[in-house]
């Protein structure tokens, strides 16, 4: 699953995709857009792969959409553009397994959208988040409208977004934007090993949480209970389930 643009590797259940457009802080064009989305879709249905960790090749994690394929034809441009990256964040959002963002360098524009539709962000300290599309006249893709206002509210998510100032690591961490922040030469270390953490966790438990959240702001609070009765009664049936509950005792009976 590697190209040009994009580099897909497996190890320990952890599938990394790396934009790989170093030259242009890996910008997205239609080629790394589409690249993007079939990996996606690849490692969605893979059940090697059990958690999902995106980052940027090179100075940046990406720095939004490419700006030189929209110069001449921007409306063309952005139809080939955008529904393979739309694509992409639903399938992210979608998959039964964990996504982690490991945020290097300015994660902008688009940049900044695919990183929120992670489940989990770490950040390096010096890592700079952008709206950036307010700075080209523009509103917005890759799902940042739905998923900025329910990160950090819809007052401070306006102020985000129309003003468009760059955000640092640790005042996006205060915001809620991010999950941790680390020094930057730790960011590897610590991504890879949570990355791993979630790998060896329970696959469909997990998956059902990430459901049950992302789904609950659209549940009135009657639905979510029943989704979270039919939710756990489906783990119930898994034979982890099982083995997890008599491990409990087994570890309490050894004390």
């Amino acid at each position: 699953m590697n190209n040009t643009v994009l580099t897909v590797e497996l190890a320990d259940r952890v599938a990394t995709i790396t934009f790989n457009r170093p030259e242009a802080y890996n910008a997205l064009d239609v080629e790394l857009a589409e690249a993007f989305r079939d990996a996606c879709q690849r490692l969605a249905e893979d059940p090697q792969v059990k958690v999902v960790l995106l980052k940027g090749a090179g100075r940046a994690f990406m720095a939004g959409g490419d700006l030189n394929a929209m110069r001449e034809a921007p409306v063309e441009a952005l139809h080939q553009l955008i529904p393979p990256v739309h694509a992409a964040v639903e399938l992210l959002t979608g998959m039964p397994k964990p996504v982690v963002a490991m945020v290097h360098g300015a994660a902008a524009g688009a940049g900044l959208s695919i990183a929120l539709a992670a489940d989990f962000v770490v950040a390096a300290d010096s890592a700079r988040l952008s709206f950036a599309y307010s700075d080209i006249a523009a509103s917005g893709d890759g799902g940042i409208s739905w998923t900025l206002p329910r990160l950090v509210g819809l007052r401070k998510a306006l102020h985000i977004a129309m003003l468009g100032q760059p955000i640092a690591a640790d005042q996006a961490l205060q915001w809620g934007l991010i999950s941790e922040v680390v020094p930057a030469e730790q960011l590897v270390v610590r991504a890879e090993t949570l990355a791993t953490q979630l790998a060896g966790r329970h696959t469909h438990a997990l998956g059902q949480i990430k459901r049950l959240m992302r789904s609950s702001f659209e549940h009135p609070l009657t639905e979510q209970l029943q989704q979270e009765y039919d939710a756990f009664v489906d783990c119930a049936r898994q034979p982890a389930f099982t083995q997890a509950v008599e491990g409990f005792f087994t570890k309490r009976g050894a004390k």
